[in-house]
C-alpha cells in the first residue's frame, strides 16, 4: 500500500475510504505544488490508518479476555 501511496497518492487515499482527502490530494498533484507533497501526505495517512487498525485489534484482544 505504501508503494501505491507513492506512485498514485490519490488512489491510495480513495481505496482507504478517504474520499474528500483523495480529491484534495489529486488537486494537489495537478497543481504547481506537485507530486512530492501529495505522496508524502498519502504515506502519512496510510501509515496512520495501519496504526489505528493495529490499535483496534489490540483493544479487541484485551476486551476479549
Amino acid at each position: 500500500m505504501i508503494a501505491l501511496a507513492i506512485l498514485l497518492p490519490w488512489l491510495s487515499l480513495m481505496i482507504g475510504g478517504h474520499f474528500f482527502r483523495a480529491i484534495l490530494c489529486l488537486a494537489l498533484q495537478l497543481s504547481v505544488i506537485g507530486w512530492i507533497p501529495a505522496a508524502f501526505w498519502a504515506v502519512v495517512v496510510v501509515n496512520a490508518d495501519r496504526r489505528d487498525a493495529q490499535y483496534r485489534h489490540m483493544l479487541r484482544i484485551l476486551h476479549g479476555r
